[in-house]
């Protein structure tokens, strides 16, 4: 069995709740995760329609292409994918090959 990820598409698909719990999982504080939770829930875009602002969206997944913050959330995110992946060989439901 092979597996091919497509990490490009996956970082516009990370929950923000996944972020939260990963962060915890590994040991961060519960006030340093607060803080990093609060700077990605307070995204929001806006639209303009015939040159004026007509709303907001606020966004409930993914992460901004370009902000420093996100690589490094993004690499928690690959920790726990690459725990996911690693308990699935443990359990005998992937096989790697030599």
């Amino acid at each position: 069995m092979a597996i091919k990820l497509d990490m490009s598409k996956a970082y516009n698909k990370v929950k923000w709740v996944f972020i939260e719990r990963m962060m915890l999982k590994l040991g961060f504080s519960k006030k340093w995760v607060n803080l990093i939770m609060r700077c990605v829930l307070s995204i929001s875009y806006s639209f303009i329609l015939n040159g004026e602002v007509c709303g907001s969206i606020n966004p409930f997944r993914g992460l901004k292409h370009g902000d420093p913050l996100s690589s490094y959330i993004f690499l928690i995110c690959v920790e726990g994918l690459t725990s996911l992946i690693w308990l699935a060989q443990v359990r005998g439901e992937i096989n790697g090959f030599k």
